[in-house]
């Protein structure tokens, strides 16, 4: 089982590259297949079948095998996640901006 900070980190990284979110984006819309999901892209089926795994490894999409028909599906569980963690760290940064902000106008008066 891999741990919760392992996987956001799969998360995240798999959301790094516009690629994939452009290949989530599709995704979120409608089931596709490998040659529906490389067909806006000028690059290589190996460098999409590449793209594909990442996403497959951060459980962002699912595989469904349909005879030799591979579709893929959305799984937005894993982005519910960075979701959170993204919240948690502007809640953060924010009190931090308002204690600064509070200080230096303390010091101004």
């Amino acid at each position: 089982m891999v741990n919760n900070e392992e996987h956001l980190n799969r998360v995240f990284h798999a959301l790094a590259d516009p690629t994939r979110r452009k290949i989530l984006e599709r995704i979120a819309s409608s089931d596709a297949t490998v040659g529906e999901l490389a067909e806006p892209f000028h690059i290589s089926a190996p460098a999409i079948s590449k793209h594909l795994k990442t996403l497959e490894n951060a459980q962002l999409i699912n595989r469904v095998k349909d005879g030799k028909v591979h579709r893929f599906q959305m799984n937005t569980k894993p982005l519910q996640s960075a979701q959170t963690t993204i919240h948690q760290l502007t809640t953060f940064w924010l009190q931090r901006l308002a204690n600064l902000e509070s200080f230096l106008n303390n010091e101004t008066k």
